[in-house]
């Protein structure tokens, strides 16, 4: 039975547990939210000692796996068995005598990161008769905003719309490093509410002005002279968005100018909706059909794709960073070429 991550610790919380929980897939953050509920909170800290037995993959061996949930609690009515990278034991389908009779007192949390058991398995149809099993899809970078205002809303708080993309296209597709960096964020409000540019710039050290969506947006609009004072801003201080954050970025907003080109419509909603463009940098988007059209889209795509191997020293002798910048952005806004 599928169920999400939440729904787990809500369970948790009012004392409703199963068995086995079976937790798969390519996104660690939410598969590390219930391991790590279930290291530090499931058990008080007195019956740790006794009732709380972690093995990792690499390391275990399944008899002793197999030991340990068959074990009764010791003074506790549970006790806690966590297999951390589950996906690096051997001989894990040993494990199904125990999934299929499992014992009630214990709760078996297995962490099974990247991947997803084979389906045809006699493990996995077990799984599904026996087990509370999460599977889980790496979030797609169009979602990103909207987790990071739902995150922030939970918590009591509010964000700019540019405050988000700032954070998104500068930390990219890793919920725990963006939840790390919001709660650092909500620390240092004090009673303010709402999180803006200048708290991300004060606070992550993503300046508001200088950063892979500011450069974005002046690629976007054909701004010369900003983008060249932004790679120089770059060059100056290399944590600021390195030619590694700012290549995919690129690539990114160009392929979706693609894609609108594609629907044959200007219209913002429907553009939003369909090339999966967050409402508030939507218009980004169009401007930018407006300075550069189908065929040249298509050409600055290879472009980025041809500096993205240069980066990484293929056809390239020595240049720097900063210069693979400059003359990338001369050839997306054919400076000097008539």
């Amino acid at each position: 039975m599928g169920m999400p991550t939440s729904k787990i610790i809500a369970n948790w919380k009012k004392d409703v547990f199963d068995a086995v929980y079976w937790l798969e897939g390519e996104e660690a953050f939410y598969i590390d939210q219930v391991v790590d509920y279930a290291e530090k909170k499931l058990l008080s800290e007195a019956d740790q000692a006794f009732n709380l037995s972690i093995f990792y993959g690499k390391d275990a061996d399944w008899t002793q796996v197999i030991n340990a949930c068959k074990r009764y609690p010791v003074q506790a009515e549970k006790q806690v068995v966590i297999i951390k990278e589950a996906q690096h034991m051997g001989q894990l389908d040993k494990l199904l005598s125990y999934i299929e009779h499992p014992l009630s007192s214990t709760i078996l949390v297995v962490a099974h990161k990247d991947k997803n058991v084979d389906g045809r398995s006699a493990l996995a149809k077990a799984l599904k008769t026996k087990a509370v099993v999460v599977t889980t899809k790496k979030m797609y970078d169009n979602k990103l905003p909207e987790w990071v205002n739902g995150w922030v809303a939970d918590q009591g708080y509010q964000i700019s719309p540019k405050a988000v993309q700032i954070i998104v296209d500068h930390i990219g597709n890793d919920l725990s490093r963006i939840q790390n960096e919001l709660e650092k964020l909500t620390v240092n409000l004090g009673a303010r509410k709402k999180i803006t540019e200048d708290d991300i710039e004060k606070y992550i050290g993503i300046s508001k002005e200088y950063n892979a969506f500011e450069f974005q947006e002046a690629v976007a609009q054909k701004n010369f002279s900003k983008a060249i004072r932004m790679i120089q801003y770059f060059e100056s201080n290399s944590k600021a968005a390195p030619i590694q954050l700012i290549l995919p970025t690129l690539y990114s907003f160009f392929s979706k100018v693609y894609a609108i080109y594609g629907l044959g419509t200007q219209d913002e909603k429907r553009i939003a909706s369909e090339v999966g463009i967050s409402p508030f940098a939507v218009r980004n988007y169009i401007a930018a059909t407006r300075h550069y059209g189908y065929s040249k889209v298509e050409h600055i795509l290879l472009l980025i794709h041809e500096y993205n191997l240069r980066v990484i020293g293929i056809n390239d002798a020595d240049n720097s960073d900063a210069d693979l910048l400059k003359e990338l952005v001369v050839k997306i806004m054919d400076i000097g070429s008539k």
